[in-house]
């Protein structure tokens, strides 16, 4: 199984991608995208969905991609069975679907596990598997400063990096790589129009 972890590209772009959301936090980081005229990919959780359905609304709104990230996020994906798996990524399609009126043919695996049940059931549900090339690890280093560092030191043409709209210390990352990102004369893609390349 085939992940995409970058696209191919002669361009100085890369692409900004938000995981577990929506979140109440996913607001700030809408609000930050518009005033940077910015579109990033969304990979969401169909429960998260389910407990912020107007914020997922906002999102697609606004013009950026979605991404199935799987119903539940379990924390035991790399023992699932590839029907479970199915049945994750199925019940989150259906959720985008409900309140999107959506389809997605992007998945993410929670923690970006694949293993051959995984990668079954990704290519039984017809999706393409997304991973990264920059990660940020957001959810672990607790400096701010030091997260900005760690990607901008990895920033090369064609990178995905991998974020979470789930606090406001992300948010204030992104607020800084944005400005980054304008001065380095990058610009953004998002993973949906990479595949059409």
């Amino acid at each position: 199984m085939k992940s995409i972890t970058q696209k191919r590209t002669s361009k100085k772009e890369v692409a900004i991608t938000l995981d577990d959301g929506p979140t109440e936090y996913t607001p700030l980081f809408l609000d930050l995208l518009k005033k940077h005229n910015t579109k990033a990919t969304f990979f969401c959780i169909g429960q998260q969905i389910e407990k912020y359905p107007e914020i997922f609304k906002r999102i697609i709104a606004e013009g950026h991609t979605i991404g199935n990230h799987s119903y539940t996020h379990p924390r035991h994906m790399g023992f699932l069975s590839a029907s479970k798996v199915r049945d994750e990524i199925r019940k989150c399609d259906e959720v985008i679907l409900q309140y999107g009126q959506i389809t997605t043919h992007l998945y993410r695996p929670p923690f970006g596990v694949t293993n051959p049940n995984i990668a079954k059931a990704i290519s039984q549900s017809h999706k393409e598997c997304i991973g990264w090339n920059i990660r940020s690890l957001d959810t672990i280093i607790t400096h701010e400063n030091k997260i900005l560092n760690r990607i901008i030191k990895r920033l090369k043409k064609g990178n995905i990096i991998l974020l979470h709209d789930t606090s406001q210390k992300t948010y204030k990352v992104l607020v800084e790589l944005l400005v980054n990102l304008e001065r380095e004369k990058y610009s953004t893609f998002t993973i949906d129009s990479s595949l059409k390349n």
